[in-house]
């Protein structure tokens, strides 16, 4: 349930002007979910304006097949940029946000956001930053997709969700979903990572076993 926010100033706010972050955090509510909350789904009225605190929103789309997509992740110190598309547009979600851990965060009612976004330059700064960067990012996954190698993409996911190395507990299916393609096409893949010596497979999980040939793929090294 929402709660009024503490009086500690986030750090993603000190960029605005000692006025406007004051109205922000006066008119805002502090939100705690655990992790598996649904935060919004497709078709949903846009609310609030979310400042998240600590934690993990994935941001996914699901087609009419079946077929889900990772847009990308909202983590501490961010906004959402499909919330900011729908606020803008007075639209509905076209998108899942789904907390992957427990999420704190600060909601803002959206006509107190319109209202700072059309009276204050640093909070309107601080809004088209953060959705110029996200957009960057979306277009980088959209050609990721269409046209890049998914070893290449698979190999770059292993390494940044298991931090290098190790252990991930993680399904074939969630990697597809990550990657944005079919389970059968990663299990493929991941028997050749297998066969390579590159990493171990079991039910639910993947052992890191070769990080660095990994890398040697994504640089391009002959490996």
């Amino acid at each position: 349930m929402p709660q009024p926010p503490d009086q500690d100033d986030p750090p993603a706010l000190r960029g605005l002007d000692p006025a406007t972050r004051a109205a922000f955090l006066a008119s805002s509510q502090r939100v705690r979910v655990p992790a598996g909350t649904v935060l919004f789904q497709p078709g949903a009225e846009c609310a609030n304006y979310l400042l998240v605190l600590d934690g993990s929103v994935r941001v996914q789309m699901v087609s009419e097949g079946g077929r889900e997509i990772v847009l990308y992740r909202v983590e501490t110190g961010e906004t959402c940029v499909l919330t900011t598309s729908c606020l803008l547009a007075h639209e509905t979600y076209t998108a899942e946000g789904v907390a992957e851990t427990a999420v704190d965060a600060l909601a803002v009612p959206a006509a107190v956001f319109r209202r700072l976004l059309a009276d204050s330059e640093s909070f309107r700064g601080f809004v088209f930053a953060a959705y110029g960067a996200r957009i960057t990012n979306l277009m980088m996954l959209v050609e990721a997709v269409a046209f890049g190698r998914v070893d290449l993409r698979l190999a770059k996911v292993l390494l940044s969700r298991g931090g290098g190395g190790g252990r991930l507990d993680i399904t074939h299916q969630e990697l597809a979903v990550e990657l944005g393609t079919a389970r059968e096409v990663v299990s493929r893949q991941m028997k050749e990572f297998e066969r390579r010596g590159w990493v171990a497979l079991g039910r639910g999980r993947v052992d890191v076993l070769a990080p660095d040939e990994l890398r040697r793929l994504i640089d391009g090294t002959p490996v």
